[in-house]
């Protein structure tokens, strides 16, 4: 069992990049006094949750890590699962995590304590309170599984991309493929040759351009332990190759042509069949949806023993995957297509958009996350929500990025968290930080109306970025550099102070001089001051 009712000061939630990053910061900013709370047994994230065949990146590796941490000796230019999960632990040693981390320690739910300022969180093993929450759980963390008639009652195996059953041997087998994102077409290619039948079930088609992969020789990654600075060129360049290629997604997607003329030539190499290249060809802008990376999934597509179907998966009749009727957008038949197979994969996504842990965070207003996000995730800077006091996301709404590497973005919350500490740190014992409403629906205004011309909301297409209501809630329209300076600090102007009622509480401690500079936020206190919107 954990330890009962210990009280921290930070309690964060999750240990993959996030998580991980959160608390080596916490760390750097003398702060100890914190928890890791994590419902597996290891660290990791999406990269120890997603170990099926053909796991990698499709961000260069030396890109895809923390400027904190460089790693000079990854092996390939775009690395695998294993080897960024092999990161993450060696960063969870090398800055001394372990003895912060709680494993199995899977959140119940959180609730906002108005009389004590502190959040009272359940997990499976046990209560902590704290004095703030920094959820690190990931947009890729809670698989999406379709809801399909008769799935259920399908008799052979059926597990998600990221659920994959190690133990259950493909060789030979007729399989379906369920989806064609992401991890879909790095499955493909790796099952293709041991499989006896693949039928892949497609909606809609990627984008998909040559992966550059290749080995980094051992003269590289003696250079970069002997000389740090070339590591950090590398990664430099690689940032502002991406910096350049955002420019045409947010502002001038009607100059991607160039970049299509390449994806299609990346099909024609391998695809030499017209009808089968007709149902690959996206009728959408690139960069629409995810631009995948890969040199293996056309030609494993072009292969005797795979079908593509141009249309999505509508029902399971005992051993038979049934297609739905229609054609492809591109023209392909794909219609009511019926095959016997023994194995169902589904690389059906996860939940971005409706994030899982909502459910389990219960704010100053009585009210879940969920409900206060039911017309659609909004958060201040990517970080707090109105109602929510001391309690904060690392990737969150609005801080996805379709072209470049999240770790960026992760940096940059992390100096915002830093932040926000140190804040908090001045106004003293008993004192909290609640997002303004106004603040933050200026702040999604803002945001919304740059991802008006943008290629995510222009493309035509309807992509996982984009919310029930159509609201494109995930990506952030800008460069990672703007992110990165409207990030840098708190500003207070944009926030509530909520004291603790003495009457109510033991004596909280002085340290209040920034409740009175001229930066500072409105006070209120927690008992008298339920609205969050009373004080404007």
């Amino acid at each position: 069992m954990g330890q009962q009712h210990e009280h921290v000061r930070v309690a964060v939630i999750g240990s993959g990049f996030g998580g991980l990053g959160a608390a080596v910061r916490l760390r750097r900013e003398g702060i100890t006094d914190f928890v890791v709370l994590e419902r597996a047994d290891s660290v990791g994230g999406t990269w120890r949750d997603n170990s099926y065949p053909g796991c990698a990146c499709d961000v260069p590796s030396h890109l895809y890590s923390f400027s904190f941490a460089p790693n000079p000796d990854w092996p390939r230019t775009f690395s695998g699962q294993e080897h960024i999960r092999a990161y993450l632990e060696h960063v969870a040693d090398t800055f001394r995590l372990r003895p912060h981390l709680r494993f199995n320690h899977e959140v119940l739910m959180m609730r906002w304590d108005n009389d004590k300022l502190r959040w009272e969180i359940e997990t499976s093993q046990g209560t902590f309170t704290a004095d703030v929450v920094v959820s690190a759980t990931g947009p890729l963390s809670d698989p999406k599984m379709p809801d399909i008639p008769g799935l259920a009652d399908f008799p052979g195996k059926v597990f998600h991309s990221a659920r994959w059953d190690h133990e259950y041997n493909l060789r030979g087998k007729r399989v379906a493929v369920i989806g064609t994102g992401a991890s879909a077409i790095q499955i493909v290619p790796a099952i293709q040759p041991e499989v006896e039948r693949l039928t892949l079930f497609q909606r809609t088609p990627p984008w998909v351009m040559p992966r550059m992969d290749r080995k980094i020789s051992g003269a590289e990654r003696w250079v970069h332990r002997q000389l740090p600075f070339t590591s950090a060129a590398r990664r430099g360049l690689l940032w502002g190759i991406r910096e350049l290629q955002v420019q045409a997604f947010t502002k001038r997607p009607d100059e991607l042509g160039l970049i299509e003329r390449i994806a299609k030539a990346n099909m024609a190499k391998s695809i030499k069949d017209p009808a089968l290249r007709a149902k690959l060809t996206p009728s959408y802008r690139i960069g629409c949806k995810r631009i995948l990376l890969s040199s293996t999934y056309y030609p494993a597509l072009a292969q005797p023993n795979v079908d593509v179907v141009a249309s999505g998966l509508t029902e399971v009749r005992g051993s038979t995957v049934v297609a739905a009727g229609g054609t492809s957008q591109a023209g392909g038949s794909g219609g009511g297509t019926e095959t016997e197979v023994e194995a169902i994969i589904l690389g059906t996504g996860f939940h971005v958009t409706d994030m899982p842990i909502a459910e389990r965070v219960v704010g100053a207003e009585g009210i879940t996350l969920a409900e206060a996000w039911k017309d659609g995730m909004e958060s201040l800077r990517g970080a707090t929500a109105a109602g929510f006091p001391n309690w904060m996301t690392i990737i969150g709404p609005n801080t996805g990025l379709g072209n470049s590497s999240m770790i960026l973005m992760i940096e940059s919350q992390l100096n915002y968290m830093a932040d926000y500490m140190r804040q908090l740190n001045l106004l003293g014992e008993g004192s909290a930080l609640a997002a303004r409403p106004s603040s933050v629906h200026a702040w999604n205004r803002r945001v919304q109306q740059r991802m008006k011309r943008t290629v995510w909301n222009t493309g035509g297409c309807t992509s996982w970025y984009l919310d029930a209501g159509g609201r494109n809630t995930t990506i952030w329209p800008g460069t990672t550099t703007e992110f990165r300076s409207a990030t840098r600090h708190v500003d207070l102007a944009e926030y509530e102070v909520v004291r603790a009622d003495r009457t109510k509480q033991e004596p909280a401690g002085a340290g209040t001089k920034a409740a009175n500079s001229p930066k500072a936020p409105t006070t209120r206190t927690a008992s008298t001051t339920k609205n969050p919107e009373a004080v404007a």
